[in-house]
């Protein structure tokens, strides 16, 4: 089927009607997608600067950690090293570098080795994972005051109490600006570990990485479910959001001790619990941090087209 022209110059593109002559089509800190490669191609830009990926070095600690490679025989008292394959992993799917550190057992020999070498790697972050409790056995903390400045080594939420921020400059040969190494030591549980990378980690590789606007997005959601409170922490839950009934709700991803990493398989969403006694009770509307996307979740696609209804 022609449709007939209803006049002169229908469905003709005028020239310049996409880009005006001089009109910024970029701006500086902005996100390079799909979209802005074809942007920049059409006006032929083909060199941009861009900010480098944020280099991250990773290491775990722990007597008890065995490397997954070789977890196939655990004997008493030992656990896989579940947190290192998962914070590389985190670190690139949020625009990272990130470099092996390996592991290193509860002793100032080895660990202080492995923090030389993340100094030295050039890196503009380190992650550690464990070692940051109140053992005596916990030695990341002194040896970060040793080589460097803590900023803070406890947090009131749950989970992560013990989550830890260190600087550390390293003068330049050059005499030039001293480097600088942001050192993150999260703790040794998986969930809390992940928890604090998210609401820490994430924000300053983004501001590493040039966005303008590093911060987690927060959006108000339903409890799916009565939600107890905690009397002593505010609490970061693990939740799925998931479109109902005209609003997203968030469905709890179940037990959130800070061992099971389960509770973050489905998560999208940290749920923003105050410190309170009692009980919020299912549709209470709460603020919720994003952490994954919400492309994945229940209800949250387009429904689905059939050629028969158009």
């Amino acid at each position: 089927i022609v449709k007939p022209a209803s006049g002169v110059g229908q469905d003709i593109r005028p020239v310049g009607s996409d880009m005006g002559a001089n009109e910024l089509v970029l701006r500086a800190g902005e996100m390079i997608g799909a979209a802005e490669v074809g942007i920049m191609a059409a006006v032929a830009a083909t060199h941009v600067k861009v900010y480098p990926k944020p280099k991250v070095c990773i290491l775990s600690t722990g007597d008890e950690l065995v490397d997954v490679k070789e977890a196939g025989t655990l004997e008493y008292g030992q656990i896989p090293d579940s947190n290192r394959p998962m914070l590389m992993s985190s670190v690139r799917s949020n625009g990272g570098e990130a470099v092996d550190l390996g592991m290193a057992r509860d002793e100032e020999g080895g660990l202080e080795a492995c923090l030389q070498a993340a100094i030295k790697s050039g890196a503009q972050m380190l992650l550690t994972s464990g070692g940051v409790s109140m053992g005596d056995r916990d030695l990341v903390k002194p040896l970060l005051e040793k080589h460097g400045k803590v900023h803070f080594g406890r947090v009131l939420m749950k989970p992560g109490k013990p989550l830890t921020f260190a600087t550390i400059d390293t003068p330049a040969a050059d005499g030039t600006q001293p480097h600088r190494l942001l050192v993150l030591a999260l703790p040794g549980n998986p969930v809390s570990s992940l928890v604090c990378f998210n609401l820490v980690a994430v924000p300053a590789l983004r501001k590493m990485a040039g966005w303008t606007n590093p911060m987690l997005r927060r959006l108000h959601v339903s409890l799916g479910q009565d939600l107890k409170l905690d009397p002593e922490r505010p609490e970061y839950h693990r939740a799925t959001l998931c479109w109902r009934d005209g609003q997203i709700i968030a469905e709890s991803t179940g037990r959130q001790i800070s061992s099971r990493l389960l509770s973050m398989r489905s998560a999208n969403a940290l749920l923003e619990l105050p410190q309170a006694s009692g009980v919020l009770k299912a549709g209470t509307v709460v603020s919720a941090l994003l952490i994954g996307d919400l492309s994945l979740s229940e209800g949250m696609h387009a429904p689905l087209i059939h050629p028969a209804s158009l």
